[in-house]
This record gives structure tokens, sequence and C-alpha cells, in this order.
């Protein structure tokens, strides 16, 4: 479902003011890269699909 280097929207921003994250490695959990501060976090991909505003 999510590739790599795909970019995604949240439905809310990140603490930067930015809402869009790249993904950086997939599988179970996600790794997402803040396109304005390039802040990474992890985040299980079913979490994900609900704070997703678009693909």
């Amino acid at each position: 479902m999510y590739e790599l280097k795909q970019i995604v929207k949240t439905k809310k921003p990140h603490v930067c003011g930015c809402n869009e994250w790249k993904i950086v490695r997939t599988g179970a959990d996600l790794k997402l890269e803040c396109v304005k501060c390039q802040r990474v976090i992890m985040m299980a991909s079913y979490e994900l699909d609900k704070r997703i505003k678009k693909v």
C-alpha cells in the first residue's frame, strides 16, 4: 500500500507546521520523515491509516 519515498499528508500538522511526510522505511512499522524539518518518527501502518488525509 505504501511505497518508499512516497509523500503523504496528515490531518494534523507537525509541530513545525508542515503536514507532509516522506516514507523512509516500510514494513509492519513505517518510518516517516517530516518534509520541512527532517524529524524522523516510527508509526504502525494501521495508525497512519487513521491519521492520513491524502496520499
